[in-house]
């Protein structure tokens, strides 16, 4: 089939896949223990899309033009047999490359599996590197040592690491430059990501924004930086190298420097909703569909219906206003 475009001109690339609601943190950013406390109800397992379902979709996916798949949650470790899933996916005609977004924290069970299945690419989570911010970030006290231990492990199993790190105005920017000397020694990218008003539930608010040229004056003032170019349409972080080692470091600048022109994801929830849009109010229910019997070909034209009637560019339109008003559904669900 050709390529599917949306109202703006914007191709179908990049499908993120949550695989689970659940997670074993409560960020501040994303899943506050407030909201999801100990008595918090997730999905029943037969509301989850099956790895048969996943696979089937993706599939169909390839064949309107995404090329990357990435695996995101919740915790996507948390879902039983994940390496099963990454076997499947990696046989799909089209894939070029998957992803898996992780907390890290059992990293150090899975990683090798993993590896073994097929996936090279890791994006771990770490907010700081002191024990206290970082375990009052995670709202659960956890340590930055494990997730530590496990990006060492998973670096001499051969994984290609990304780190990303969320930058919260009086929680967490004191980290910005240990964090960056930290990786820049082992030669770790290091993603540095604005604070976005995903969700209804994170308090956010622009006052709370560090944007990314604040954060890279900071960094200016201790290291020599160069810009890389964009790999490819689309590419979300904003590139540059330290001159001394190359070592790279992002910024994923949703907020201060909206990309939606080149906006070229999709993403499908942990229980079979399409949005197309990281901030998105609400969904199309592909699951249903697929429940219900519907062939390829009829899937393909509910998801070709879906992507080139899409208009979404809220970044390009957020004020305080609207990001407080708009109804948006969870990270959670969605993943990143």
């Amino acid at each position: 089939m050709e390529p599917i475009v949306d109202k703006f001109g914007r191709p179908i690339r990049d499908l993120r896949i949550s695989v689970t609601d659940r997670c074993n943190f409560r960020c501040t950013y994303c899943m506050p223990k407030e909201i999801f406390g100990d008595d918090y109800v997730f999905l029943p397992k037969e509301e989850l899309l099956t790895f048969e379902e996943i696979v089937r979709l993706s599939e169909l996916f390839a064949s309107l033009g995404v090329e990357k798949l990435r695996l995101t949650g919740g915790e996507p470790l948390l879902r039983q047999d994940l390496p099963n899933l990454i076997e499947k996916l990696y046989a799909i005609e089209g894939i070029h490359d998957i992803g898996l977004t992780t907390n890290a924290v059992m990293l150090g069970k899975y990683a090798q599996p993993l590896f073994d299945a097929g996936l090279r690419r890791l994006n771990i989570s770490l907010d700081a590197l002191s024990k206290e911010v970082f375990g009052k970030m995670n709202g659960r006290g956890t340590t930055p040592d494990i997730v530590l231990k496990n990006i060492d492990l998973a670096k001499e199993i051969g994984f290609e690491i990304k780190v990303n790190m969320v930058v919260q105005k009086g929680v967490n920017e004191r980290e910005i430059i240990p964090m960056a000397t930290y990786f820049k020694e082992r030669g770790i990218t290091l993603r540095y990501i604005e604070f976005m008003d995903v969700g209804n539930d994170n308090a956010w608010s622009f006052e709370r924004v560090v944007s990314k040229k604040e954060i890279y004056d900071m960094l200016n003032e201790n290291f020599d930086l160069e810009p890389v170019e964009a790999s490819y349409f689309g590419e979300v972080a904003k590139r540059y190298r330290y001159k001394d080692n190359g070592a790279e470091v992002g910024f994923i600048t949703s907020v201060s420097e909206s990309f939606c022109s080149s906006c070229t994801r999709a993403r499908l929830s942990s229980e079979g909703k399409i949005y197309t849009c990281l901030f998105a109010s609400s969904g199309f229910d592909i699951k249903e569909l697929v429940r219900k019997g519907y062939s390829d070909e009829q899937l393909l034209e509910a998801l070709t219906t879906v992507w080139e009637n899409r208009t979404d560019r809220y970044s390009d339109e957020r004020t305080e206003e609207t990001a407080k008003k708009r109804k948006k559904i969870n990270m959670s669900y969605i993943g990143g």
